[in-house]
């Protein structure tokens, strides 16, 4: 919400100044910050789809929606940011015109980097909340939560964007090579495209069903192998359906001589201990591979 109210500010600065200096890369930036806002937006339409219980229809709840609604963000960064940028910076280069007034575009550049740079620090602090001692690029790509890398990518490309578009009015201005801002366009071009593939890549993984973070899945492990019921822990499976929705499945080899209320007191215990050292763990099954003949029990059994 703060990202977006304040690039809509922004946006209608920029396009201001754009038009009335006639400057292709404060266009370009202001055709960005527009996209930006709908963008985040879109994101808190997908946070509130994600956020409804489950039906019969969807039993495991509609937490892939945020996936999907961060990968249609992604598409139009693409496609409506990085497109437009990059088509307006040809044509600046190819017909290149004269600039007016330009300390308007740097007034204007000068408040939307104190918008920007707001924006960055409240989406980085909530990004690095969770991003623990891993590196930036190690936690953008472990991350679960794509909603918080779409607002971070976006607004770390607005602070560079604002910083080529400064750099382009700039050298146009001080050469007197009107060239330079249509250059600038293009820069930001790359920019959003940069910026949409690396966001395009993350959901994609997140869509077609990535599982927990193999720290998470040794914790589990660990977890279930301390139990003095279980002989041996197997395959671990698990996918995520939301940043803080996990369904685990555990193949489980079980000690002899438990009857059929110890394994189910035992499956009780463990789907505890399991959710209190991973909490995202919405669903918990057990699959009991070789049991004592005396039970005579083998199959799967939910937590």
């Amino acid at each position: 919400m703060a990202a977006a109210l304040g690039n809509a500010g922004i946006a209608v600065t920029k396009f201001a100044a754009a038009f009335w200096t006639g400057s292709s890369a404060m266009l370009s930036e202001g055709i960005h910050s527009l996209v930006d806002v709908g963008n985040q937006f879109l994101l808190l339409y997908g946070l509130g789809r994600a956020a409804r219980p489950a039906d019969s229809r969807h039993p495991f709840g509609y937490g892939k929606e945020l996936y999907f609604w961060s990968f249609l963000v992604a598409i139009l960064i693409f496609a409506l940011g990085g497109g437009f940028s990059l088509y307006e910076g040809i044509h600046a280069v190819s017909e290149p015109g004269e600039l007016h007034d330009p300390l308007v575009n740097y007034i204007v550049l000068g408040v939307a980097i104190l918008f920007e740079a707001y924006s960055f620090s409240v989406a980085l602090g909530e990004f690095n909340k969770g991003r623990g001692g891993k590196s930036m690029i190690r936690a953008i790509r472990d991350t679960k939560d794509p909603s918080l890398v779409a607002v971070l990518l976006e607004d770390s490309a607005a602070m560079a964007g604002l910083v080529v578009a400064l750099a382009g009015i700039v050298l146009g201005q001080l050469l007197d090579m009107p060239v330079f801002d249509g250059i600038a366009a293009i820069v930001i071009g790359v920019l959003l495209l940069l910026t949409a593939v690396i966001l395009a890549v993350e959901c994609k993984g997140l869509l077609i069903g990535e599982g927990a973070a193999p720290e998470v899945v040794d914790a589990i492990r660990a977890t279930v192998a301390r139990d003095p019921r279980i002989e041996a822990v197997g395959e671990i499976l698990s996918v995520h359906f939301g940043p803080h929705d996990l369904i685990v499945l555990v193949s489980l080899d079980f000690r002899g001589g438990l009857s059929g209320d110890d394994i189910e007191a035992a499956i009780g215990a463990l789907e505890a201990a399991v959710k209190a050292v991973a909490p995202e763990v919405r669903h918990f099954y057990v699959e009991a591979v070789a049991l004592a003949p005396a039970s005579g029990y083998q199959g799967q059994i939910q937590g």
